[in-house]
């Protein structure tokens, strides 16, 4: 395993340990940055509108089509960080 994913890895621990829940802008952008981190683009059909929830976590996702992996983790990471350090 290379240096940054054992960093991702620890950031995406380090996320469930905030004392305090993000907002859900924030929550957002780390879910988007983790799975276009871990899965790569975003696939699949977009979800009715019925479905908010999932509509918003695939659109954030989408945002970042085409990112590199590796730029996600350590965006992910940096985000992880600003959240810790002003937690």
């Amino acid at each position: 395993m290379s240096d940054l994913s054992a960093q991702f890895e620890q950031a995406a621990q380090d996320v469930q340990q905030l004392p305090k829940r993000p907002g859900n802008d924030v929550m957002l952008k780390l879910y988007a940055l983790y799975k276009q981190a871990s899965v790569g683009n975003v696939s699949g059909a977009r979800p009715s509108v019925l479905d908010m929830t999932g509509r918003l976590k695939y659109d954030a996702w989408a945002k970042l089509k085409g990112t590199d992996a590796n730029q996600a983790m350590a965006d992910y990471i940096a985000l992880v960080d600003q959240l810790k350090a002003s937690a």
